[in-house]
């Protein structure tokens, strides 16, 4: 990791984003992920000239037909696609007309990452072949697609070969026996521990991993044709689950995948804009991969991205990703392993709260009974179209356990402040003095 610069130094230098990952070279971290963004020549094309750093080809291979309709959605309040799923298969068109593509996209942008996505069946001349062809094609590199969780698995191919550690190993081992650029292996999380997986992975001589592909979903059912969605003819599959809703569970298994392999990771799972970027890469990952996000709002967002990293790293001092990489990754702990002297505990600020009880439904329906509205107005006097202190909730420090739910349940940014306090260290109560 790099130090931090001081003084003026950074304020007159941009950072710089470009990243070297795993040997594949990029102007800087954000790529799309193999899917429909990457279907063709004019959309990659499109996404560099848009400032995308790189793409990985959506996944060529097999032969397939994909359905009508294959999209669905989960939308919470007026969020939109807060999760999204598919039951898309790989491409559709045929393997010549990808590797054709794909080599005039690398003729015009010799400086942007490509890397193609792989998926044949498990024998070791087919997987040979296809690696050699995009190598031919121009590919910086090639990831393994071992984790699409729908079509592709009953075949053989897909999350069944990502949830056997042995067939993945086996077919790493294979397309590094034919590759001369970066192998990247992409993980399924439909796997009870994806540190098997990854193990197996690296075990199998990848350079690095991709993770995290979908999750298994069912998005909902239509209450008026009783149809599950997305519809086809009135019957539907399990899909991919992607999108903001998986970010969570994305940042776990990524944090897992590093810590176990120490193998560069480049990070998918619901990255949305420049803080779910930086957050992977506080975790570990070189590189992060989007696709929900594009499919949403387009490739002009990477600019937005792209700027508002550079200034987050300014401010902080750092130079360039490889400063801020996996600074995360060691707070990461087992839970027998947390600090259980820290107390923290619940203060609501009279100046900004708006009286709405939320905290105090919340907290004795949901939590441990400890803010209560018998506080008396004392005379009070906050701001202009503040509420009276009368409905200001009284938070009984002495019983509050810090668990955070009235701060997460109010509406109000930071009107309820979770602020530590002396314990003592016998009880691991807080002190009568952390209450004067």
């Amino acid at each position: 990791m790099g130090t931090r610069i001081q003084g003026d130094v950074m304020s007159k230098k941009n950072p710089d984003l470009s990243v070297n990952f795993a040997g594949i070279r990029s102007p800087n971290p954000f790529w799309l992920s193999s899917g429909p963004p990457t279907n063709t020549a004019g959309q990659v094309m499109r996404a560099f000239d848009a400032g995308w750093g790189g793409a990985v080809w959506k996944t060529i291979g097999a032969q397939v037909r994909n359905t009508t309709s294959r999209y669905s959605a989960v939308n919470l309040g007026r969020q939109r696609m807060m999760g999204f799923s598919n039951i898309e298969l790989i491409s559709d068109r045929p393997v010549e007309d990808n590797l054709r593509e794909i080599a005039e996209v690398k003729r015009r942008y010799p400086n942007n990452a490509l890397v193609v996505s792989l998926m044949v069946e498990p024998k070791r001349e087919a997987w040979h072949e296809i690696v050699r062809r995009a190598e031919d094609a121009g590919a910086d590199g090639v990831e393994l697609n071992f984790g699409c969780p729908h079509g592709m698995n009953e075949r053989g191919m897909g999350s069944a070969v990502g949830q056997v550690p042995e067939y993945t190993e086996m077919i790493t081992s294979w397309a590094k026996e034919a590759a001369r650029v970066p192998v990247l292996v992409k993980l399924t999380p439909n796997i009870t521990d994806i540190r098997a997986t990854a193990r197996a992975a690296k075990q199998g001589g990848a350079d690095a991993i991709s993770a995290i592909n979908t999750i298994n979903s069912i998005t909902g059912i239509n209450l008026d044709s009783l149809s599950p969605q997305p519809n086809v003819d009135g019957h539907s599959t399990h899909g991919g689950y992607c999108g903001p809703a998986v970010k969570p569970i994305a940042l776990n298994m990524i944090s897992e995948c590093v810590k176990e392999t120490g193998l560069p990771v480049s990070g998918i799972g619901g990255v949305s804009n420049w803080r779910d970027a930086a957050e992977f890469m506080l975790l570990g990952c070189g590189t992060v991969q989007i696709c929900t996000a594009a499919m949403h709002y387009g490739f002009g967002i990477v600019d937005g991205m792209k700027n508002k990293l550079a200034e987050w790293m300014q401010s902080k001092g750092f130079a360039s990703i490889e400063d801020f990489r996996g600074r995360t990754l060691d707070r990461v702990t087992d839970w027998g392993s947390l600090n259980l002297d820290y107390q923290i505990v619940a203060r609501i600020n009279p100046q900004t709260c708006i009286g709405c009880g939320l905290c105090v439904t919340a907290c004795n329906d949901g939590a441990y009974q400890c803010i209560y509205t018998d506080r008396a107005s004392d005379g009070f006097a906050g701001p202009e179209n503040s509420v009276s202190l009368a409905k200001v909730p009284r938070v009984d420090e002495a019983a509050c356990v810090g668990c955070n739910l009235c701060a997460l349940v109010c509406p109000v940014d930071d009107c309820i402040e979770m602020v530590e306090v002396k314990t003592n260290p016998e009880s691991g109560w807080p002190t009568q003095a952390a209450f004067a």
